[in-house]
């Protein structure tokens, strides 16, 4: 689905960009050249008429598949927050410095619980 909306999104950027730089200008730089002369199937208004119509649509679908584009993105599944990854435990007593209650003592104690097997031991050759 968001691959399709990209490609549209695509071709209409490329529309809008070639239908505003066929616009004629004050200075007529790259407009489509009318001149002069009422005759011919789309005159010089018409023409100006028809490709400020055709810019409008088209920047109307631009900004929906941009809309639409952005909506995708959003619901698509995203990495979490890193505080979100992993719940914080809050410490079962207050970190203090007296008797053994402290940070440091209890991470002591986790280390050294750590540092001893849980299995059962077996005896070393001498």
């Amino acid at each position: 689905m968001e691959t399709v909306v990209i490609v549209i999104h695509l071709m209409v950027v490329l529309a809008l960009v070639l239908v505003v730089l066929l616009q004629r200008s004050e200075g007529g730089a790259l407009g489509m050249g009318g001149g002069g002369g009422g005759g011919g199937l789309m005159s010089s208004r018409g023409t100006a008429n028809v490709l400020t119509r055709a810019t409008a649509i088209l920047a109307v679908v631009f900004f929906a598949t941009s809309i639409g584009l952005s909506l995708i993105a959003e619901m698509k599944d995203r990495p979490g927050a890193i505080l979100d990854a992993a719940p914080v435990a809050a410490p079962s007593a207050p970190a203090t410095s007296e008797g053994g209650n402290g940070v440091l003592d209890s991470l002591k104690q986790e280390e050294n619980q750590q540092q001893q097997p849980a299995g059962p031991q077996v005896p070393t050759a001498q």
